[in-house]
Formats: C-alpha cells, sequence, structure tokens
C-alpha cells in the first residue's frame, strides 16, 4: 500500500512538473495545458477581498503570496441574488480573473480581448465555461475575463461613503474593479503572451455598458484600445427604458424643456436612494452578505436606474451619454451593434403603445405612430416581430445604436455596426433575443459557420481595430451619410446601409430634442 502512495505522489509531481508555470510580482501561478497547444490560467487573484472595512471600498491590489498557487479551476462568482437568497456558491471575494493564451510558452505578443460579463452589473459571473476563451484564443489573441462586484456591493452610493472617500465621491465599485483588472493586464499581460498596448475591452448586455461607459472615465484612458459592445450602449432613452421593464403598461412623463439624455443618476441621487439602506455605513459594514441582499432581493433595488451606474464625479466626471454627444469620449475604434429582436414584452394593446408614443416622443409621436402602426393589428414581421416588440428593441437597443455611432463617427473616430439575426438553438421561434449571439462568439456551436465569421471578425478587430479579412464579406465602416453595417443572417454575412433608418432618423431626431441641441 506504501508502494501505491509513492507512485501517485511521483505522479501527481510529474504532472505539477509539466503544467505552465509563470512567475509574478505576486507570487507563482501553475496552469493547464490546453489541448493542441496553449495554456489557461483560472482564478488569478487581481484584488484583495473587498470584506469587512473594504466593502464598498476602492479596490486593492491583490498581496503576494508564497509558494505556487495553483491556477486550474474557477473561483467564486460574487456575491448575488438567487431567487431571493444568496446564490450558492457566490462569494464577496470573488475579484479574481482568468487568462487562456494559445502558445505555450508565448513566443511574440498578441492582441488581448477583455471581457466583461453582463448581467445588469447584479448577476453573472466570468467563473463559468460559459465564458471559456479557448475557441477564440486559437485565433492569435489571449483571451482574459474578470469578475467585479455586482448589485449591493458593487453599484451603491451613501453619503458616508462620499464623506470618506478621498474623491468625494462613491458608487461604482464595480467600475472601479473592472479597471483594476485593465491595469493588472497592463502588468501582467506580457507574462502571458498578450500585447498590453493592444487590448480590446468586450462585453455583453451590463458588459457592453461598462465598456462603453469606460470610454468616458479619465481612470480608463491608456488601459485599452478599441471596444466591441454587443447589445448595450453608452446610454438608452431613460423613458424607453421605464416602459420596456414595465411592459410599457405604465408611461413615465417627460418633464417640459429640453431634459439630460441620460439615464445614469448624479451623486446626489444615488445617494438619496442608499440612504434607504441604513444610515449607519459601520452597520452596512459588519452585516452578512445574506443579510445584505436579502434586504434588496429585487434587481431595481439592488442597482437602480442605469445599472446602478453613478455620474460620481470621479470614475465618471459626466454623463457618459453627455461626453459622447460633445465628442469628447475615447477616441478608441468602436464595434457595436445588438440583436433583432432582444426582448418582445407581453401583449400590449395600442392605446399603451400611442401612450408610450406620446411621452418619450412629444411633438414627434405621431410620427412615431404612424411608423409603427400602433392602431392596426398587422401581422408581426417574421425578423422584428409585432409593433411593440419592434417599439422596445428600437428604443433600447437598436437605435441607441446608432445614436451612439453618429455621436463617435461626428468626432471623427472609427465605428461598425452590426444586427444578429440567428436565434439560440432551441429557441428559434423567439427570435434573436437578448444573449443570442454569446455562444457564436465563444465558440460553442461546434463546426458553424456563423460563428467562425464572428470570431474571426471579432479577433480581427482586435488585432487591428478593423474587422474585415480575407474570405469575409466586406464589413462597411458607419459613416454618417450612409450608416453602413453587417448583418449576421442565417444565409451568412450581409452588408447594409441604413439599418432601420426611418425608425432610428426619429429617434436620433428626438434625442437631439431631449438634449436641446
Amino acid at each position: 500500500m506504501r508502494g501505491f502512495w509513492l507512485l501517485l505522489a511521483a505522479a501527481l509531481s510529474a504532472m505539477a512538473a509539466d503544467s505552465p508555470t509563470v512567475a509574478l510580482a505576486t507570487g507563482r501561478l501553475r496552469g493547464s495545458l490546453l489541448d493542441g497547444g496553449g495554456a489557461v490560467f483560472k482564478g488569478i487573484p487581481f484584488a484583495e477581498a473587498p470584506v469587512g472595512n473594504l466593502r464598498w471600498r476602492p479596490p486593492v491590489p491583490a498581496k503576494p503570496w508564497s509558494g505556487t498557487r495553483d491556477a486550474t479551476s474557477y473561483a467564486s462568482p460574487c456575491a448575488q441574488n438567487a431567487g431571493g437568497s444568496m446564490l450558492r456558491g457566490s462569494s464577496e471575494d470573488c475579484l479574481y480573473l482568468n487568462v487562456w493564451t494559445p502558445q505555450w510558452p508565448p513566443n511574440s505578443p498578441m492582441p488581448v480581448m477583455f471581457w466583461i460579463h453582463g448581467g445588469g452589473n447584479y448577476a453573472g459571473t466570468a467563473s463559468t465555461g460559459n465564458f471559456d476563451g479557448q475557441s477564440l484564443a486559437r485565433h492569435g489573441v489571449v483571451v482574459v475575463t474578470a469578475n467585479y462586484r455586482l448589485g449591493v456591493f458593487g453599484f451603491f452610493a451613501h453619503p458616508e461613503l462620499t464623506r470618506e472617500s478621498p474623491h468625494h465621491s462613491s458608487g461604482n465599485y464595480g467600475l472601479m474593479d473592472q479597471i483594476l483588472a485593465l491595469e493588472w493586464v497592463r502588468d501582467n499581460i506580457a507574462k502571458f503572451g498578450g500585447d498590453a498596448k493592444n487590448v480590446t475591452a468586450f462585453g455583453q448586455s451590463a458588459g457592453a455598458v461598462d465598456a462603453n461607459v469606460l470610454t468616458t472615465s479619465p481612470l480608463a484612458k491608456g488601459l485599452f484600445q478599441r471596444v466591441i459592445a454587443e447589445s448595450g450602449t453608452v446610454t438608452r432613452n431613460p423613458d424607453a427604458l421605464t416602459l420596456s421593464m414595465t411592459a410599457l403598461g405604465a408611461v413615465m412623463k417627460v418633464k417640459e424643456g429640453p431634459v439630460e439624455y441620460s439615464d445614469a443618476p448624479d451623486l446626489a441621487e444615488a445617494e438619496r436612494a442608499g440612504k434607504k439602506l441604513g444610515a449607519s455605513i459601520a452597520a452596512l459594514r459588519e452585516m452578512p452578505a445574506e443579510a445584505l441582499l436579502r434586504s434588496v432581493a429585487g434587481p431595481r433595488m439592488a442597482i437602480g436606474p442605469a445599472n446602478g451606474i453613478v455620474v460620481d464625479g470621479w470614475v465618471l466626471p459626466k454623463p457618459p451619454a453627455e461626453v459622447y454627444a460633445k465628442g469628447e469620449e475615447l477616441p478608441v475604434p468602436l464595434l457595436i451593434g445588438n440583436n433583432a429582436r432582444e426582448r418582445t414584452p407581453p401583449d400590449t394593446n395600442p392605446g399603451d403603445l400611442a401612450k408610450a408614443a406620446e411621452a418619450m416622443y412629444g411633438a414627434l409621436a405621431q410620427r412615431a405612430a404612424n411608423l409603427y402602426n400602433f392602431q392596426d393589428a398587422l401581422e408581426p414581421d417574421p425578423l422584428y416581430g409585432g409593433a411593440a416588440a419592434q417599439w422596445v428593441v428600437d428604443t433600447m437597443y437598436r437605435c441607441p445604436v446608432v445614436a451612439q455611432s453618429v455621436w463617435h463617427a461626428a468626432a471623427g473616430n472609427t465605428a461598425y455596426e452590426y444586427q444578429f439575426d440567428l436565434p439560440a438553438r432551441g429557441r428559434e421561434s423567439l427570435g434573436s433575443v437578448h444573449g443570442a449571439e454569446v455562444p457564436y462568439v465563444f465558440g460553442r456551436m461546434g463546426d458553424d459557420p456563423a460563428s467562425k465569421a464572428i470570431q474571426q471578425y471579432w479577433t480581427n478587430f482586435a488585432k487591428s481595430g478593423n474587422p474585415n479579412g480575407p474570405g469575409l464579406p466586406q464589413w462597411p465602416k458607419f459613416e454618417n451619410v450612409a450608416r453602413g453595417y453587417l448583418e449576421f443572417t442565417a444565409n451568412g454575412p450581409v452588408p447594409g446601409k441604413g439599418l432601420r433608418r426611418p425608425f432610428c432618423d426619429l429617434y436620433v431626431e428626438n434625442v437631439k430634442r431631449l438634449m436641446g441641441r
């Protein structure tokens, strides 16, 4: 028996010796070799656990460790709600990232793709095989996925927190985590074969929103050189968002005169909401994570509007939409788009749709009613669905993409727009819903031609700022006259011009009206 254990120990020792290792300033890591070459390192700490006195503070870089740290399994998801209770396995100790590299040992600097997961900034995780970066890495890039604080832990402002901050701000802790993770990439990614001067921040849903708003943060300057935003924009019209979230059942009035085109609240508004949770930050820091999550069981209670993002005066000095409208965002190439039928509300009567148009478009409401045929029960469009579905997607996703692209291109920056039409497998009747493109991007569709094409476009863009390459249909730049875009259809990628132009022209005109421009 003793001989068996000696043989087992020898075998394990040999396996460890063959495993890829890397030495960082904080310590050594041991990862796993990938089939076909390359390596993966999982569960790498980039910050100290934000617990105790570090709860609701900017993240602190990870401390050095002794010995060789095992980096072969994912860390915990960040603490989050699941049906009113804390998600099993989630934890406040969650600030870890994962790295896939196609070469081991690496022999030349490769572009880096930094993934920000979705989930409304109150749910989700990078600690999952859904975002396994091996397939993307095979295209000659280093893939990084990172966790960040969520919900009440990541997007919570309070007057006491503002007073104790040297920057006189609070909130946006989840964005600060993303920034620190990008700084970790800048300082360490060369050890994994990555080029720290060629980083693409890419994300889906809230992850796309976060990637976009980081282009308006002075703290993120120089940390990435391109952005890919899937189904998330720098801002959405607040009325459209409210109407969509309530299935168009309640109309939010637009106040008289110009209103700020941004659904990100200012710090004072966020502080007022935060005070409802409790007056004493010392007491709140002592509460168990489970108790805090129970107190904010509803997503909107947990984060508020704009996915919890706050114009705090430090991470975000100005409303992101205002920054884009003035052409003051980081001048990085942008690839941005949406899915054809992101969300379909429950059955909605024509009267509710008409009221929604009146609230959002004011004097332009009749034009909206004519475009969407609110009063006529027309046969739903096979791609876009009925009038309510078209209204929701146009006002929450599709036309905000156009508005952001218009601003970005007007400032002399490169922009590429897309629409993804393919449904998720097994859910074909629903159309191309929110998140349907993600398995294609991460190569989880087997030998699928559409997945191969989207991966090639995405990684081409990460390498050069241009998605085009040999063997691919030409993707036209978004320019404010033609508004070129690429549509991912069942018959392959198809170039086009002016996606939903009459609808988005009206939307952009209304944005200008609301901003008083």
